[in-house]
């Protein structure tokens, strides 16, 4: 087995550091056919080994994310005290989710896990001091407003984060209702009014699933908040056809950005892990969780695109040059890391 023992040490993180489970508590893994089973294996172990009540729960790949899960499994999310996602085919857009969260379920996103990627962005970096620098980003950005982009394959985007809250991704969950994803991330929702300019990806783009690694950039050209433009080779025709399939004017918006920052993550092809390359930016398209506060709101369906390298301006002053954090307050911490 790939990583046998170094993933049975880093479940454990995930277990004891990460959602920090209870003696007693109800825990809920589940995953569909495109997870890797030995990642859901040794999560699963290391709940049983600390005393939680595992209950495992597998099912059919779908579609397209967000689709709304298999109605036991919605049940058991609702009836759980501790959930954790490892499908490929995320649920964090679906009624079920958001209805679990409100039951008082506390649920980790692991989407897409690969025991490759558990090891290099939890069990080998320094946790805590990640944690530090997403907690002093997360700051500066909530006490910011206007914000530029640009990078070296040609973005040049204009945006307002406004009072909207900025969501620090620790990876770290407690309280009932909490909610979290693997470390190394920062989101928020500029108004979406304000977000105007190129946007250009060049690192990675998922769904659709012909997608992944981005071979060429991809141009789009947005007016407040929404797509009016895609230019690129194939992939490019490839994501239009696939925004359009879905007939909802909603698929060509702009749901939030995010910020990366896990020291362990690379370019892979799956987007958990490629939105946390260090220094990149991520935008999200489509369905816009109700935590963001936006006026998105819902869509059939929802991908995630990586931009590289690039040069962040917070209300004039340079939080960022060239993918490396240069701010006073981030590059001590940054340079410790």
């Amino acid at each position: 087995m790939k990583y046998d023992w170094e993933l049975k040490k880093v479940a454990k993180t995930v277990i004891g550091e990460m959602v920090n489970l209870r003696e007693g508590e109800n825990i809920l893994i589940y995953a569909d056919t495109a997870a890797d089973k030995q990642v859901v294996d040794s999560i699963a172990e290391a709940a049983h080994l600390a005393g939680g009540v595992v209950c495992l729960f597998w099912y059919e790949t779908r579609p397209e994310v967000g689709i709304e899960p298999p109605k036991p499994l919605a049940a058991a999310m609702k009836a759980s005290d501790v959930v954790i996602e490892l499908a490929e085919k995320y649920l964090i857009h679906t009624r079920s989710y958001h209805e679990a969260l409100r039951a008082g379920s506390r649920n980790l996103c692991l989407t897409g896990m690969t025991p490759e990627m558990m090891v290099r962005c939890i069990g080998n970096i320094d946790y805590p001091r990640m944690v530090e620098l997403g907690d002093a980003l997360a700051k500066l950005l909530q006490e910011g407003d206007k914000m530029r982009i640009t990078t070296p394959a040609g973005t040049d985007l204009t945006s307002q984060i406004g009072d909207r809250p900025v969501f620090h991704n620790s990876g770290i969950i407690s309280k009932p209702g909490q909610q979290s994803f693997l470390g190394g991330q920062v989101s928020w929702a500029p108004i979406e009014e304000s977000i105007n300019g190129t946007m250009v990806f060049d690192g990675s783009l998922w769904p659709p699933e012909e997608l992944g690694l981005l071979k060429m950039p991809m141009v789009f050209e947005i007016e407040k908040g929404e797509i009016k433009n895609i230019k690129g080779n194939n992939e490019a025709k490839v994501l239009e056809k696939w925004l359009r399939s879905f007939d909802d004017p909603n698929m060509f918006k702009i749901a939030h950005f995010s910020y990366g920052f896990n020291p362990g993550a690379r370019l892979s092809g799956t987007i958990l892990e490629d939105e946390r390359i260090f220094g990149c930016v991520e935008m999200g398209i489509g369905s816009q969780r109700p935590r963001f506060r936006g006026t998105v709101g819902s869509a059939k369906a929802h991908t995630d695109g990586v931009m590289l390298n690039p040069t962040v301006t917070l209300d004039g002053e340079v939080i960022e040059r060239d993918g490396e954090f240069i701010h006073s307050k981030l590059i001590k911490i940054k340079e410790q890391l």
